[in-house]
């Protein structure tokens, strides 16, 4: 898919960051490689929608301590981001703005789930503030970011995918490119900052 020249922000845009939580950053329990390159080009995007007064949305894992994806509890992952604990807390260094909007995902113990929007209200909200188009970056692209950009879809959304702001685990190797192609087959675009004009 051909990426576009320019795309222009208008009044129905809103910016979905996904995860930038400590656990997934260096240092934290379940951190992914070069999560923090990622950090200052979302502090553009978070910039550049509040100057123009769109809402922004960020989601977190939000996990019971034993949550079902916990290795001990026969899950596939260490513990990370269980409710109230420092490595839950979004990283101190995205700038988020005065106001924005909180979406806490897989609070359920025996339930894990990857997309923003599965047993959330968010598509709800975006609904509410009249969304129609979703820029979503954020942890991680072969995982939660991929499984949000589907639902929003799904849910009627058009997506761009802030490809600059985008970060993999990669368990397998190239598992981030192969999401990457996933998200872009199914109708999201790939944007990068210098390509958006205000």
């Amino acid at each position: 898919m051909t990426q576009p020249a320019h795309i222009k922000l208008h009044q129905h845009d809103a910016l979905l960051i996904v995860d930038v939580q400590n656990d997934f950053l260096p240092g934290g329990s379940l951190a992914v490689a070069g999560a923090e390159a990622i950090i200052p080009v979302l502090n553009r995007y978070i910039d550049l929608f509040t100057s123009l007064s769109l809402p922004v949305f960020v989601s977190r894992d939000w996990h019971p301590v034993h949550h079902c994806s916990f290795f001990n509890s026969g899950g596939d992952w260490p513990v990370h981001c269980v409710a109230g604990t420092d490595g839950a807390e979004f990283s101190s260094l995205l700038n988020l703005p005065q106001q924005f909007f909180v979406i806490s995902k897989a609070t359920h113990e025996e339930k894990d789930v990857y997309s923003a929007f599965e047993d959330t209200n968010l598509a709800n909200l975006l609904r509410q503030y009249n969304v129609e188009r979703l820029f979503i970056g954020g942890l991680a692209t072969d995982y939660c970011v991929l499984y949000t950009v589907q639902d929003a879809l799904k849910y009627g959304f058009s997506v761009i995918l802030l490809s600059d702001a985008i970060s993999a685990v990669n368990i397998s190797a190239g598992d981030g490119n192969k999401a990457i192609e996933a998200m872009l087959s199914a109708g999201a675009v790939a944007l990068h900052i210098s390509e958006i004009i205000p």
